[in-house]
């Protein structure tokens, strides 16, 4: 991840800090401002900390919380005064004037900020339909396989990247598709409209894995040189492809420079899939040729296939250390593919101390019923024994 993801790491951790920090720094203010008072002589206040609550509590927390930091700053304060017997003099009523007057003030400012809340609200539902319109949730069957996808973005106000999955029932079977675009934004959203739009025409048409992969270059390339130039089209793509063929308990494989995919047996045995050859991401064809060989690797009964991009093998913990799903997943089993994302994605905010990934975060998992290959088997014996 280099440089980059080091920074990036950072700034996520320091940010997860100061989530943690700011929840309790009411209690804190409110805390330390008594045991101030208590331990100081007179001359001195702990007024500003007491102030300081409710302005803390406004921006981050709901009108309520805000109105409780905010009245049990006064109560202790005035409990403070009452205690040294100075509570109906100027001074004293001067701060709890003070004080009250702040805490209003602080009311006023979680509206302000609770009304600009509601309108980011709006902007991201409007992105997040943009998200689903561009990456629709796949049908939770497809082609006799169980299907689970799920998106979790790097940041918590936007839902629009890079990464992409998609499933396709065809007539050479079941294929899918994962994959990361360089970049952020509207370029990456673009590209992967077009990387989309390019295998759910070449799935249905090509009748190789192979054919596909070429065809998804073949878009990149067209789209890059109308553009002037790749790189003012985000550059290049990490996918993985695959083909699970009917009636058969294998899946071919395509890796075009994306982390390996796992595949799970009903067993808890995990397998790492990476690729005979090692192939460039999509769009890099101008480097060299490279040419596409599929991997063929067993899919039996009851397993289960995970795809991912590397906002799951790149997240870090406290001490810089990456999420392994391998070493995760292994020697376990799960009721279908959509338990098992559910516990990934748990999993990783619990890895990275609740805060967040560096980067977009997609899953994309598939099973087989283990007793749906011997059903058609039985089946099939059943009809020929009749003819």
């Amino acid at each position: 991840m280099g440089d980059n993801g080091d920074r990036a790491w950072g700034r996520s951790a320091r940010r997860a800090k100061v989530r943690r920090f700011l929840r309790v720094a009411p209690v804190l203010m409110i805390v330390g401002g008594v045991v101030f008072d208590l331990l100081t002589p007179p001359r001195f206040t702990a007024v500003p900390l007491f102030t300081a609550a409710p302005l803390v509590a406004a921006p981050f927390f709901t009108v309520r919380i805000t109105l409780v930091a905010g009245t049990a700053a006064v109560l202790a304060l005035a409990g403070l005064r009452l205690h040294s017997g100075t509570l109906d003099e100027a001074p004293s009523i001067t701060e709890l004037v003070t004080l009250i007057t702040v805490s209003a003030f602080a009311l006023m400012i979680n509206r302000v900020v609770r009304r600009s809340g509601e309108r980011l609200a709006s902007a991201r539902g409007i992105a997040e339909s943009a998200q689903r319109a561009v990456l629709p949730t796949p049908a939770e069957r497809i082609g006799g396989l169980r299907v689970a996808a799920r998106y979790e973005a790097a940041q918590a106000d936007a839902f629009i990247g890079g990464d992409l999955y998609a499933v396709q029932d065809t007539p050479y079977g079941v294929r899918l598709v994962v994959g990361d675009v360089r970049g952020k934004g509207m370029g990456a959203v673009e590209a992967v409209a077009v990387v989309l739009g390019a295998f759910r025409e070449a799935a249905e048409q090509e009748s190789s894995l192979e054919g596909v992969s070429q065809r998804l270059e073949r878009a990149l390339a067209r789209e890059g040189t109308r553009r002037d130039g790749l790189d003012a089209f985000e550059g290049f793509t990490t996918a993985v492809l695959a083909e699970v063929v009917r009636g058969e308990a294998v899946v071919r494989i395509v890796n075009r420079g994306h982390p390996e995919p796992l595949v799970l047996y009903a067993d808890g045995g995990l397998e790492r899939l990476e690729p005979t050859e090692p192939a460039l991401p999509l769009g890099m064809a101008d480097l060299g040729p490279w040419p596409d060989r599929a991997d063929e690797v067993p899919f039996p009964p009851g397993a289960t296939l995970l795809f991912y991009t590397d906002g799951l093998s790149e997240a870090r913990d406290a001490s810089g250390a990456f999420y392994d799903p391998a070493e995760r997943l292994a020697g376990r089993s799960f009721a279908g593919p959509g338990e098992m994302l559910d516990t990934l994605v748990e999993d990783v905010r619990r890895h990275t101390g609740g805060g967040g990934t560096t980067d977009d975060l997609a899953l994309l998992a598939v099973n087989t019923p283990q007793g749906q290959r011997a059903a058609a088997a039985g089946a099939s014996g059943a009809t020929g024994h009749g003819g």
